[in-house]
């Protein structure tokens, strides 16, 4: 099964890897791929950086909805703490075509915090950075149905396979360097990503994201610099499973 869902990931988990300057970490793209009112999705995932973050989606009429998301990092190690809070919403609309497809279009906003204290070998504080984050967002998710399954023991674990593409225009604002006001830095990020479902038990599925931010304006404190690669656990509630992993 882990073969089969990492399919793709393993170049993107390697630059995840690499060190990061930037004061902004994007949250994950959402994917909820919902098909009819009513129906609810939910998501808890998580990165090697411990990024972590909860998102949710709910349909409140046909082919409307409205997904919220909130990514969290903190932590501290020998030579710099680093936190990160961030809060996305957006509404979108989703459609099912042909051939048991689903597509999805959402636009949104997002805003937060964001911090980080440099310390040095003798653990005193040589630069401490922070400000508060902004964002405006459009995205485009497509999903199909694949006819492949992993099979573990005596079950079969049916796969499904999608694609996000995100572009969003971010900006750290009322930035501070050791208290000293700078100006505003904005950037353009570009992410396209693909992610990898397996259907579990009834309504829960296991996703692994993976992709690659693309930043437009090179800058120091506002990169791309931190590839999209997250693990996570899907709850999906009152849609239809005419496309879903498994259906006939």
């Amino acid at each position: 099964m882990l073969t089969a869902l990492v399919r793709g990931g393993v170049p993107a988990a390697a630059a995840a890897l690499a060190g990061c300057t930037s004061l902004y970490f994007p949250p994950p793209p959402h994917a909820p791929l919902l098909t009819q009112k009513g129906e609810f999705y939910g998501s808890i995932s998580t990165n090697q950086q411990n990024n972590f973050a909860f998102q949710g989606a709910y349909a409140f009429a046909d082919h409307l909805a409205a997904a919220g998301t909130f990514s969290s990092l903190h932590r501290a190690k020998g030579d710099k703490t680093e936190n990160f809070d961030f809060a996305e919403a957006s509404v979108g609309y989703f459609t099912r075509i042909p051939d048991k497809r689903v597509l999805e279009v959402y636009v949104g906003a997002g805003g937060g915090g964001t911090d980080r204290t440099e310390r040095n070998p003798e653990q005193l504080t040589m630069r401490r950075l922070e400000g508060s984050l902004s964002k405006v967002f459009v995205q485009v998710n497509y999903a199909s149905k694949k006819k492949r399954s992993v099979h573990l023991g005596h079950h079969d674990f049916p796969l499904s396979y999608g694609t996000a593409l995100r572009l969003s225009y971010v900006q750290l604002n009322n930035f501070r360097i050791d208290g000293q006001g700078q100006a505003p830095i904005g950037n353009v990020i570009f992410e396209p990503i693909t992610f990898t479902r397996v259907q579990l038990a009834g309504p829960f599925q296991l996703q692994l994201m993976s992709g690659q931010a693309f930043g437009f304006h090179p800058n120091d404190y506002l990169k791309a610099a931190n590839s999209v690669f997250q693990l996570g656990l899907i709850i999906g509630l009152g849609g239809s499973n005419s496309w879903k992993p498994g259906a006939q």
